[in-house]
């Protein structure tokens, strides 16, 4: 069954809707974004999951880009998170350092050739399982380290998934997802700005999002 993250949340309300509609993961943005919240607001939004919902409960990923190692293992050892995600420029001896396992999000290279392209996130992908760590397959938006809502190249994705368990992110609403789903196979679907109305998350969405993953995979 594909896995499901519901990243950028900030409101405990929305965090129970996600758990209550069957995410697996649940995504707190400690970057610069307009979805970024202090640790206390994450707090708050672990604990009504965790003594609030009635569904199984999803793993808690504090979401970084370029942070001080010891700064995101505080974090997360303080909130007792499941996992980190690290969404920047982070290298092999900062997955080494991280207290927690670790997500890490691989771009696809623009303006190559789909060999090539295909190929250099390949290598990337075999160093992170070395590093077991998962790997979130975004789109390369210049100047930004994810949450554009630009979409990931699904066909340079589905030749990765054959090989890797890969998190899919990009542009991915409940529109698009079960094409994405059947396309790629991923392990799993990661979505922030696609379950959003005004920049904020949206239960609606969030609902449809998941039941719409769970339709993919019934086919």
């Amino acid at each position: 069954m594909t896995k499901v993250k519901i990243c950028g949340v900030t409101r405990p309300e929305h965090a129970l809707a996600a758990a209550d509609a069957g995410a697996d993961f649940i995504g707190l943005m400690f970057a610069e974004s307009h979805r970024r919240i202090a640790p206390s607001q994450a707090r708050e939004i672990i604990a009504a999951v965790r003594q609030g919902s009635s569904a199984a409960l999803p793993k808690f990923a504090g979401v970084f880009v370029n942070a001080p190692v010891a700064g995101v293992n505080a974090i997360a050892a303080d909130l007792a998170l499941d996992l980190v995600q690290l969404s920047g420029d982070e290298d092999e001896d900062y997955l080494e350092q991280m207290a927690v396992p670790v997500i890490k999000a691989v771009r696809i290279p623009p303006n190559l050739p789909e060999r090539v392209a295909a190929a250099t996130a390949g290598r990337t992908l075999a160093a992170l399982r070395q590093a077991h760590a998962i790997p979130l397959l975004d789109s390369h938006v210049a100047g930004r380290y994810g949450g554009a809502g630009a979409l990931a190249d699904w066909t340079i994705a589905a030749q990765l998934s054959v090989s890797y368990q890969i998190l899919l992110a990009g542009g991915l609403t409940p529109e698009n997802v079960v094409e994405a789903v059947r396309t790629v196979r991923p392990w799993g679907v990661d979505v922030s700005s696609g379950v959003e109305t005004d920049k904020v998350k949206d239960v609606a969405k969030i609902r449809s999002f998941i039941a719409a993953v769970r339709t993919a995979d019934a086919a």
